[in-house]
């Protein structure tokens, strides 16, 4: 732990020109000076926003991807996946040696970290206490509890830092492992304190009352909290601040990023200095002149993800594309299916540079949050569940769930929405947080029914980094792991 927590403020105030956020990009500002007006405090809370996405192999640019989601039934290392800790993990044959794990481990605390010293810095100074520097608290509240979020889910226990490290010392180094019931309660707490942030943001990429409520609801939902996950996504449903887009492509379209399904999404912009998503390049084609990808991400073939969808459902061919147009040529080039979200036309030959955003939490999760959360509290689908997911699959274009299968049981109406997850949020971090919270058999049987044959009980969480393991002699490993 002592070289993940412990960072000068000059390290974390250094706040670049590649900044996801598009404000104006600040000089290296040193610690004696900081913390003076709140546009230093409101460059902290960018630094943790740059933190998760701001290059390439960050949490939300690229790093989630091959770290969790290649240990699923959906992806596997593509033919140009060069790093053997990424092929472990496509094969689930790694360990806690691995070195996403350890990227995983060493970014989020350093994300975290930004955070404390952001919220206790703020809090303390009593020339920052207008409204602004209040909503900035909130947001690094917001931002902190969503690493957490991710960091249970992955590890179970961790270490649950929440104030500045300022000294040295080994009692405030060598953190232990924090139970999960107490992670998960300070990140409700922190996501309902964020709850007071604005409704609407002038910034677009900043973080919004809705965004607190819709991860708060996903994080009842984790919880199996079936009541609270339902009242908590239906009051974003009544709220009427969010809607579907009538055009599923419009989810990843440049032109509509921002737009009312977006509730809170990694930002990328391409062109401007490498803040690109580096999704659309490592799913991209190699064989397509002109197009200059990498094909590092690939869909897993046996998990039959592609033919699960109906040939008349609109997101197939907007999740998947098996064909491109080269733009050296002007030949069409058919291809085997090829993740296709983030694959920006306006950069063929650099797709790495695609300004496609990445959604961490839209509107049609939120409705399928809610048709599940009804569907376990009430012991069956109810009228208002079939509804949810419905609004769903009538923007797919696919027959309605209520027509087709009018009186499923809980069991059948379950595994219902979670296909519906599944169709729905293709490549987008979603898939192993949904295997791996339906609990070790699902999971396994899951994988080993896509052939991924390697898969056992302990691959619900992932091993703590040996790394963190010998440098902190008071944090444990995984039980399953040890």
């Amino acid at each position: 732990m002592k070289k993940t927590i412990i960072y000068s403020l000059a390290v974390l105030f250094l706040i670049s020109a590649c900044n996801p956020l598009d404000e104006d990009p600040k000089a290296f500002i040193s610690s004696g000076n900081f913390y003076k007006t709140t546009e230093d405090a409101d460059a902290a809370v960018i630094a943790i926003h740059n933190a998760i996405n701001s290059s390439t192999h960050t949490l939300y640019n690229r790093l989630i991807q091959i770290s969790t989601e290649m240990a699923t039934d959906d992806y596997e290392a593509g033919p140009r996946a060069r790093n053997a800790h990424v092929r472990a993990l496509s094969n689930l044959t790694h360990d806690a040696s691995n070195d996403r794990m350890i990227e995983l481990w060493r970014q989020s605390y350093d994300g975290i970290n930004r955070a404390n010293v952001a919220i206790d810095n703020i809090s303390k100074n009593p020339n920052l206490n207008s409204q602004k520097d209040k909503d900035l608290i909130n947001e690094a509240k917001f931002l902190r509890a969503l690493l957490y979020f991710n960091l249970v889910r992955w590890f179970g226990d961790v270490p649950l830092v929440l104030h500045e490290t300022t000294v040295l010392n080994p009692d405030a180094i060598n953190v232990s492992n924090t139970p999960e019931v107490e992670v998960y309660t300070q990140i409700e707490n922190d996501l309902i304190d964020s709850e007071a942030l604005p409704v609407v943001q002038q910034n677009k990429g900043r973080v919004t009352a809705g965004a607190a409520k819709s991860i708060l609801a996903k994080v009842y939902l984790t919880e199996k909290k079936w009541q609270k996950a339902a009242e908590k996504s239906k009051e974003i449903i009544d709220s009427k601040v969010y809607d579907l887009f009538e055009n599923y492509a419009d989810v990843f379209n440049v032109a509509t990023k921002n737009g009312k399904e977006h509730i809170f999404s990694a930002q990328f912009k391409g062109l401007t200095n490498w803040n690109g998503n580096m999704l659309a390049s490592t799913a991209a084609p190699t064989s397509v002149p002109g197009i200059a990808g990498d094909q590092a991400d690939a869909l897993h073939k046996e998990g039959g993800l592609f033919e699960a969808f109906a040939e008349t459902d609109k997101r197939k061919y907007i999740t998947f594309a098996v064909e491109f147009v080269s733009p050296t040529d002007g030949k069409t080039y058919k291809v085997t299916p090829h993740f296709n979200k983030y694959f920006d036309p306006a950069t063929p030959t650099s797709p790495g540079q695609s300004s496609k955003n990445t959604p961490i939490i839209r509107f049609a999760e939120v409705l399928l949050i809610y048709a599940e959360a009804l569907n376990e509290q009430n012991g069956g689908p109810t009228v208002e569940a079939y509804a949810a997911v419905d609004r769903v699959r009538t923007r797919a274009g696919v027959d309605l769930l209520a027509t087709t299968s009018p009186a499923l049981s809980q069991d059948a109406f379950r595994e219902a929405v979670f296909e519906e997850r599944r169709k729905e949020l293709v490549y987008e971090y979603q898939r192993w947080f949904d295997l791996a919270r339906r609990g070790p058999d699902y999971f396994v049987a899951k994988l080993k029914a896509a052939g991924k044959t390697n898969a056992q009980p302990k691959h619900v969480h992932f091993p703590i980094p040996q790394r963190e393991l010998d440098l902190n002699k008071n944090l444990k490993q995984v039980p399953a792991w040890r």
